[in-house]
């Protein structure tokens, strides 16, 4: 067996904002695992709030004890000696995980989704991403979304109603709402909440910081649409933390450490009557298909990293009717 990687900066079609900060490209470690003539891909987004860098991921792949990942493969065993390597590392964690289900149904000729247990006939919609911005490249982006069945908008600041009301002047789609930690007084929060259900909000993510776990409770009891769980929702653990908390989590590979712990999250999240939202990072086709993958597990998506960037260096898979379309090829489905 033969790990391999390669660093990538992916590049953004427009500068991407949210409540805390800003950037216009995306951190991408490439990983290869190559056994008996088939290859796994996978990858790792290395957002910076997330603390993770191509010299980190370099680090822990150089770590790695490639006899630990005997076929078949258990990939609870897997991730258990991947977070002995070190803490935290969850997104090169994701890579190494997304690489062995890769490779797991390319040896059994099966797609990932199958091997998952998913449906592709309940894939769900895939929303669109617009951060904050000027007005005229709002209504840019807006117009670049055409096509697209859900908006999901990023707020946090006190321009959050004119960014809304920009939208709303051009379409009528329907919005999620992701607030990013950005809202600080629970009252007005919740005055904003119902504001936004009646601009046609389907959700919000993560209004408040998450160490404030009361005032999110208090908004998640009160709220008419439905309060996600995001900064607040990391891995396994922390799915039970989130009830009573939120109405459901965001679930991301590049937080959960890959495919293999995110679909236990998805276990748990339906054992406790949690809403699920897949999400993602600014990603490559690799790391959105091992998503997907999972996806008609779930409620909502948000799986846009394709649609966001430049510089995809594999072929986007295919989007028809705002939902990507999974195929029967084996392993991920990914397209070279």
């Amino acid at each position: 067996m033969q790990l391999t990687y390669q660093h990538v900066d992916l590049l953004l079609k427009h500068p991407f904002t949210i409540a805390k900060f800003s950037r216009t490209s995306t951190p991408i470690m490439l990983v290869k695992i190559a056994y008996e003539g088939q290859t796994g891909y996978g990858e790792a987004s290395m957002v910076p709030y997330m603390g993770e860098s191509h010299k980190s991921a370099a680090e822990f792949l150089n770590k790695i004890d490639l006899t630990q990942f005997r076929y078949p493969f258990v990939f609870e065993s897997i991730i258990n000696y991947l977070d002995n390597i070190a803490p935290g590392n969850p997104a090169i964690k994701a890579a190494v995980d997304i690489a062995l289900h890769d490779l797991d149904g390319k040896l059994k000729q099966q797609p990932c989704w199958k091997l998952l247990g998913s449906d592709p006939a309940k894939m769900p919609v895939t929303s669109l991403t617009i951060g904050m911005d000027t007005q005229d490249v709002v209504l840019q982006k807006v117009k670049e979304a055409e096509g697209v069945k859900v908006i999901k908008v990023k707020l946090g600041r006190d321009t959050d109603k004119e960014l809304i009301q920009t939208i709303r002047s051009v379409t009528n789609v329907p919005l999620y709402v992701d607030a990013n930690q950005g809202w600080t007084d629970r009252n007005k929060s919740m005055d904003m909440v119902y504001w936004l259900k009646e601009q046609g909000v389907v959700l919000i993510e993560q209004p408040m910081p998450k160490a404030r776990i009361d005032d999110n409770a208090w908004i998640t009891e009160h709220s008419p649409v439905p309060i996600i769980g995001d900064e607040a929702v990391q891995r396994l653990p922390d799915v039970s933390k989130a009830r009573g908390v939120y109405h459901g989590i965001n679930i991301k590979l590049m937080k959960s450490a890959g495919m293999y712990e995110a679909r236990q999250m998805i276990l748990k999240a339906r054992e406790l009557n949690l809403k699920i939202l897949i999400g993602c990072m600014s990603e490559t086709s690799c790391a959105t298909l091992a998503a997907a993958a999972l996806a008609p597990q779930c409620d909502w998506a948000d799986l846009d990293g394709p649609l966001l960037t430049i510089n995809n260096p594999y072929r986007s898979p295919l989007f028809e009717q705002g939902k990507w379309i999974l195929n029967n090829e084996p392993g991920l489905g990914l397209i070279l």
